[in-house]
Order: C-alpha cells, then sequence, then structure tokens
C-alpha cells in the first residue's frame, strides 16, 4: 500500500481514504505492503504524526481491545503512550513489539492485539504500491512522487502483466477474470516455494485490489453497501489448490540437490509446511481486506467487527474445528488458574468466624486488647460434583470443552461422576478418566461406547432427566454440586421438570450451563424457561464466562 509523501508542516498522510490511517514507517525492503519510509525517518515520522491525531489514534486502538475483553487501564495506556513517544513511527515493528509489551498480558491476547494493530497503525493507505505501479501512469509519475523518498523496491517474482491490472480499473463486463486469476497463482506458487514472505504480502494485497471489492465501483451506492471480502478474494483466488504445484516445485528443485528417499522424514512434512504457508498467506489476504474495509467504514467499526475473537472469547456454539482444536489447548492453563483461585478461597473459609470467648480470653494478656483475634477452625470438606452433559451435535463442543476442563480439575474435588445423554443417560466416568491421552476425540468415543441414544438421535431432555432420577439418583448427596450441560432444546417433547425437581431436593447446588444467549431462551424448542424456574440457569457461551462460573459459585 502507498505511503503518501508528508507534506512539509508534517500533516498525517491519510490518502483520502474514509477510515483515514497514519501510514506508520516500513522496511525498506518493501514488508508486507511495498512501501518504505525514508532513512532517518524517526524524526519525520515524530513531525508527522500531530499528538492530537496519534493520541486519538492510540486511544481508539485501546478502546477496540478493551471490546473485545483485553484488561487494559489507564496505567497501561500511558505505558502505550509512552512507548510511543520513546521510539517514534519509524520503524512498525518496533512500535507493534513496544505496544505489545505495554498492553498484553498473555500470549493468547497476541491475535487481537496483532489484526487490531494493523487497522489503527497501517504501514499505508490506498492501494499497495505494486498495484499503483502497474495501474496507471498516475502512480509512476516522477512529478507525482516525493522526491526524497526512495525508489520503490521492485517484486523478487516476474512483475504483473500490466494490462492486467489495467483492466481492473475497467468495466466488470471487459475484466479478462480468468488470466489474471492464472497469473496471480502462479506468481504465489513461486512465492510459496520461496517461502517469501514480501512477495506474498504484495500477491495478498493485488488479490484483494482484484478480487475483493464488491458493492458499487465507485462507491455511490447505498451506505454500508460498498467494501472488501477476504473471503471473496480467497474464493476466486484459491490458493489452498496450489499444494500439489508448489510440493512439485519444490521437489525439482531438491532432485539436483540430493534425491530424498521414500522414508526421508523432511519429505514427508513438507506438504504440513506448504499448508501452513498457505495458511499464512490466507491470513495475510484477511488482514488487507480489513485494512481495506476500514478505509470505507471507519477503522473502529471494522475492528469491533472484523477482528476474530481471542481463543476465551470464541462462542462454543459458533467455534469452527480449529477453533475447537485451539480451545482443548487452554483447558490445562485454565483449570491451572481456577484450582488457584478455589485454594485461596478454601484457605480463607477454613479460618472461619471469630471466636468470641477465645478472642476475650487472649486479650487479658495486652491489657483487654483483642489484638489476637482466635477464629472458629473450620475443616471443609472438598466438595462431590456430577456433570450431566448433552453431547448431541448441537452443544458437543460446549459440552467437550466443559467436560475436559473438569477432568483436569479432578483434584479440586473429592468425587467426580459425570453422566452423558442424547436422549438416554449413561455414566461416562470412566471413559472420561481413560480419555485424557486423546481429548479431540472424547465426544466420538462417549457417542460410540456409551448408550446414549435410544431409537432416534435427537435431544430429549425429559427421558434424559427421567432416566437419571430413576436409575442414577444415588449420585446425588447432600454434599453434592450438579452441573447440567445443554442448549435445553427439548424437540417439543415433554420436558418432565419434576424429575430436575426430584434431583435438585437431594443435592447441594444445582446449576444449568446454558450455551445460547438468555434471548433465544423459549424461543422454537427451548424449555429453559420451564428448567430455569426449577434450577439456576446460566449462560456460558465462551472459556471465559465458563471459567469465571466455577470460580464464583462452585462451593469450597
Amino acid at each position: 500500500m502507498s505511503v503518501p509523501p508528508q507534506p512539509a508542516d508534517g500533516a498525517t498522510a491519510t490518502g483520502g481514504a474514509t477510515g483515514g490511517g497514519t501510514a506508520v514507517g516500513g522496511a525498506a525492503d518493501g514488508g508486507a505492503a511495498d512501501g518504505g519510509a525514508a532513512d532517518g525517518g524517526g524524526a519525520a515520522s515524530r513531525a508527522g504524526a500531530p499528538a492530537a491525531d496519534l493520541a486519538a489514534r492510540l486511544t481508539g486502538f485501546v478502546r477496540a481491545l478493551r471490546g473485545h475483553g483485553l484488561r487494559i487501564g489507564p496505567a497501561e495506556t500511558v505505558d502505550a503512550a509512552a512507548v510511543l513517544d520513546v521510539l517514534g513511527l519509524a520503524d512498525r515493528e518496533q512500535v507493534r513489539a513496544g505496544l505489545a509489551a505495554a498492553l498484553l498480558r498473555s500470549d493468547g491476547q497476541r491475535g487481537v492485539f496483532d489484526a487490531a494493530f494493523d487497522l489503527f497503525f497501517p504501514l499505508g493507505v490506498g492501494d499497495p504500491e505494486s498495484v499503483r505501479r502497474a495501474s496507471g501512469p498516475d502512480a509512476s509519475d516522477p512529478a507525482l512522487r516525493d522526491p526524497a523518498a526512495p525508489e520503490p523496491d521492485q517484486p523478487d517474482l516476474a512483475p504483473l502483466d500490466p494490462a492486467h491490472l489495467d483492466l481492473a480499473r475497467l468495466d466488470p463486463a471487459h475484466l479478462d477474470l480468468a488470466a489474471l486469476r492464472e497469473d496471480l497463482r502462479a506468481r504465489l506458487a513461486a512465492a510459496l516455494a520461496a517461502d517469501d514472505r514480501a512477495a506474498q504480502a504484495r500477491l495478498a494485497g493485488e488479490a484483494v485490489a482484484a478480487f475483493g471489492r464488491y458493492g458499487t465501483a465507485g462507491g455511490s451506492g447505498r451506505p454500508g453497501s460498498d467494501g472488501w471480502s477476504a473471503y471473496q478474494t480467497l474464493g476466486r483466488l484459491s490458493p489452498e489448490t496450489l499444494l500439489a504445484r508448489v510440493l512439485a516445485a519444490l521437489r525439482a528443485g531438491a532432485a539436483g540437490r540430493a534425491a530424498p528417499g521414500p522414508d526421508d522424514l523432511a519429505d514427508h512434512l513438507l506438504p504440513d509446511e506448504i499448508r501452513r504457508r498457505i495458511q499464512d498467506f490466507r491470513a495475510m489476504v484477511a488482514t488487507e481486506a480489513r485494512r481495506r474495509a476500514a478505509e470505507v467504514r471507519g477503522t473502529e467499526h471494522v475492528a469491533e467487527r472484523a477482528v476474530a475473537p481471542s481463543t476465551d472469547r470464541i462462542d462454543f456454539l459458533a467455534a469452527g474445528r480449529d477453533q475447537l482444536a485451539e480451545l482443548r489447548r487452554t483447558v490445562h492453563p485454565l483449570a491451572r488458574k481456577l484450582a488457584t483461585r478455589l485454594a485461596a478461597r478454601r484457605r480463607r473459609a477454613a479460618r472461619g468466624h471469630i471466636d468470641l470467648r477465645r478472642t476475650l480470653r487472649r486479650s487479658l494478656s495486652t491489657g483487654g486488647v483483642p489484638l489476637r483475634p482466635a477464629h472458629r477452625l473450620r475443616r471443609p470438606a472438598r466438595p462431590e460434583l456430577v456433570l450431566i452433559c448433552d453431547v448431541s451435535g448441537s452443544v458437543a463442543g460446549f459440552s467437550d470443552f466443559t467436560l475436559l476442563l473438569v477432568q483436569a480439575m479432578r483434584e479440586q474435588f473429592s468425587k467426580v461422576r459425570v453422566f452423558a445423554f442424547v436422549n438416554r443417560t449413561a455414566e461416562v466416568t470412566d471413559l472420561l478418566t481413560r480419555g485424557g491421552g486423546d481429548p479431540a476425540a472424547l465426544a466420538r468415543r462417549i457417542l460410540t461406547e456409551a448408550k446414549v441414544t435410544g431409537y432416534h438421535g435427537n435431544s430429549d431432555y425429559g427421558s434424559a432427566l427421567g432416566e437419571f432420577a430413576d436409575h442414577h439418583l444415588d449420585a446425588v448427596g447432600p454434599r453434592t454440586s450438579v452441573l447440567i450441560l445443554g442448549d435445553a432444546r427439548n424437540n417439543y417433547r415433554d420436558p418432565r421438570t419434576a424429575a430436575l425437581q426430584r434431583i435438585a431436593a437431594r443435592a447441594r447446588r444445582v446449576y444449568w450451563l446454558n450455551p445460547e444467549q438468555p434471548a433465544l431462551w423459549g424461543t422454537g424448542d427451548s424449555a429453559a424457561p420451564a428448567y430455569a424456574q426449577v434450577v439456576e440457569m446460566h449462560c456460558c457461551r465462551n472459556a471465559r464466562r465458563l471459567g469465571e462460573f466455577i470460580a464464583r459459585l462452585l462451593p469450597v
């Protein structure tokens, strides 16, 4: 993307974009956006970004991070401002690292931070430099460039035929999309084979410019009808289909040096490495599309809606396969954090209330002043826990994560028993105990090895709770906390709240954890309102809410 020449009075370069972005200093090699800052850009960058604009940009950046759940207070914001004052804007990656050190508290927040940083501190605005060079004389006219700026670096790969990008400025009816697509795919395959990230970033910008625009060409349609789509770009470019081409190129290049044997480990790992490079390129396309969309719709609007949430804020019901895998990796760190909190609560609870008689007796040795209060000692027993989990497809990710979390926290409870159901209830405690080696397959093992379904495969909470009350009620006692996991969608069958009342009458506490938002309770086939009249029902849509619930409500 272009870094416009800064005027002599130091005005911020906005490139005419609606969302306007301060062009933060780029690397001389063109980096991810084909633009570079002039040598000695430290002082120039500081002069080129007015303090008021930079302060507003920083506070907007912090506000966006807070909106995604990052806990950033005034002290961290002041530290971030000091980082910008010290580092300036000459080196964008230094600015990124400095702000991350000032604002972040854990590695899990880095994905949200990087996506928001690319929006609020872009390397440039408008079209990427490679697109501007090839798409018209305005980009290459020396009279329109800053004479102090260095000449832009040429791409390492063969440049795109200018005729193709000229067509991108014309009527789509006359655009040779097939030729343009094949040209981009060929150069992308070469960049992936060479693992040239700078070239991949340039290609990401060209691909978004060519394929990512939707809405009216001139931006004169109704508000919100124009934008840039990474999904549309990737759908037309299909980089994942280049795996075989890149693999063949790499093996052909290696054949002249040393032909790998059939059992060569590097040869087996090569496809996974290419898939990783393709995934990185997809992320570059998404970043470029968000940057272009921010220029049209506003940076804070795009930061709120287009930046993926951190792992602990991913909605269980909307999580994909990769997100669920990431959630599973957070189970043990979350379990350690919760175990520490529960242990601290138990230590405080063990002190009990003040023993007035013993306190007065002790005060006799200090002149009647109770300097050393005496407490009634308590020895609270660890609670028992019973989980009753819906493992049907609609809530499988939520139940799977909760089961793994409870498994990791087993030592915090004196006894844990787990029951699963779809429309029949079966105890799966042994499966959970033996399933630590392969947590991703836990739900599949439960469905195949436990009798959790009857004559149909749909959820039936009434039948499942009735079967538990009839055959497994001995698992519940006066020290037992019961957690019921499910969305309470009963497929219009009898909810049988009487069975839930029998369970609640025997247990110390009963909590229902529902992964749906409360606005959906009672809609369609949901029996949530009926069950909520019997036991406490809590919304647990993500790992953060689930962890807060366990730390706050489970007994000590």
